[in-house]
């Protein structure tokens, strides 16, 4: 048994240095794969950047140039621009008195039309047709452009309805029938009236194009969209207005309660018809090609700025958003608000404008104060809830008086000890009453 001891001694030596030259192998390549963990993306993947907070940190815009489109919900987003205005001191461009709440449409826009009493301005969100240039002489270089649009069918119904009593064309269809006029829409338009716009291509005519150019010849309309991009810096979609506010506020570097809304302008639950065929709609659609092309284009670059600024991030900001509209709708209204008919409206300065006897447009009231507090409604909830009308004309009086004081505190002062001249008298003609 000599060699016993030293085969055993041998081999036990040998299956240490086994192990240990083992252990140094996997410690070799452990070092190895850590050093080159980032060239060989061994590494988990990092998880996406959080979405941006609703208040950003950078300066608010203040120069908007709103294109308000007809029945696309643009008196919410004027709304939302004339609270955004009164808040932040910005002035307004309004109408001249002559041109009532609009700026004198349907003509092509002029900066005279503007009340001088609103100049310059910052913010335009009136009714008018667009003439960029004209714009320009008007708003300041930073001004960033945004419009809204909605689906052609849904339009064409509301435009039906709603100005019935104002488009020939559409007075002329027997019964008011919508299926008739579509029937034969040639037979009831003149484009030569003045407010056949509302009967052919609306959003192209508000946008400042042809309605009546001929689908047929593409190159006509893909030229106007190309202008329209290299004007827009945003396109609001009228179907997806949550969404469409989220990439406005993000525009404009806005915080999350200042797009917050309740809807505006809309018809009562008997004025509102019903376009359910597919025959019809493809008939709407047909006599209205170019506005469907219009919106079909800008619907889907819409949703690549949702996709640009992440879908997850756009939804989530919605449901924010959303849930923000509530806490202010119970803090007006106590709860979500019943839309009532203008005559049942106690506040006449809630009261919202009538197109015709035809057509119902509903609004809002504020709940009564509390009986013995005294307190006046909250100017945040009655502004939230004013029609287009008498917003503007509010606004137009605040912005008057304002430009009233500067020039007082601007008048030159007469020198010391010349008296200053004696104020005349009103001469009274003998048939003229008193004043009171």
């Amino acid at each position: 048994m000599p060699y016993a001891l030293p085969l055993h001694y041998a081999l036990k030596m040998m299956s240490r240095k086994k192990a240990l030259l083992l252990l140094l192998l996997a410690l070799s390549t452990l070092s190895l794969l850590i050093h080159q963990s980032a060239h060989l993306n061994w590494s988990p993947k990092p998880s996406s950047p959080s979405c941006p907070p609703a208040s950003s940190s950078r300066p608010k815009h203040t120069s908007v140039a709103f294109l308000k489109t007809h029945k696309t919900a643009g008196t919410t987003v004027q709304n939302i621009l004339f609270r955004f205005a009164e808040q932040h001191n910005v002035t307004v461009a309004l109408p001249h008195h002559a041109c009532d709440h609009q700026f004198c449409y349907p003509r092509n826009f002029s900066a005279r039309f503007v009340h001088p009493h609103t100049l310059p301005p910052r913010i335009i969100a009136s009714h008018l047709r667009f003439q960029h240039q004209e714009l320009r002489r008007l708003m300041p270089n930073d001004t960033l452009y945004v419009t809204i649009l909605r689906e052609p069918v849904a339009m064409f119904e509301s435009l039906f309805t709603y100005y019935n009593q104002y488009c020939s064309a559409f007075k002329r269809v027997p019964n008011g029938s919508m299926e008739a006029f579509l029937a034969n829409p040639l037979a009831f338009y003149r484009p030569q009236e003045k407010f056949s716009m509302y009967a052919h291509n609306t959003l192209l005519y508000d946008l400042g194009g042809d309605n009546d150019y001929s689908p047929a010849d593409p190159t006509y309309l893909s030229n106007f969209i190309r202008q329209m991009e290299e004007v827009f810096s945003l396109v609001m979609i009228a179907e997806y207005f949550d969404e469409s506010l989220v990439l406005l506020r993000r525009l404009l570097s806005w915080d999350l309660e200042d797009v917050l809304y309740v809807k505006l302008n809309m018809r009562g639950p008997r004025s509102k018809g019903n376009i359910s065929s597919e025959a019809l709609a493809a008939r709407v659609r047909a006599w209205n090609g170019l506005d469907a092309q219009l919106y079909d284009h800008f619907n889907a670059t819409f949703w690549h700025k949702v996709a640009q600024a992440g879908r997850e991030c756009v939804a989530e900001e919605v449901r924010a958003l959303r849930r923000a509209c509530e806490q202010l709708l119970r803090r007006c209204f106590g709860g979500r608000p019943q839309l009532r008919p203008a005559t049942q409206i106690k506040n006449k300065e809630l009261r919202p404008w009538q197109p015709s006897s035809k057509v119902d447009i509903v609004g809002y009231d504020l709940p009564p104060p509390v009986p013995g507090s005294g307190a006046p409604p909250d100017e945040r909830c009655l502004k939230l809830a004013m029609p287009e009308v008498q917003y503007s004309r509010y606004m137009l009086r605040k912005q008057s008086l304002r430009t009233r004081r500067r020039a007082m505190l601007h008048r030159p002062l007469p020198p010391r000890g010349v008296p200053r001249p004696a104020r005349a008298l009103p001469l009274r003609h003998p048939t003229m009453p008193k004043a009171a």
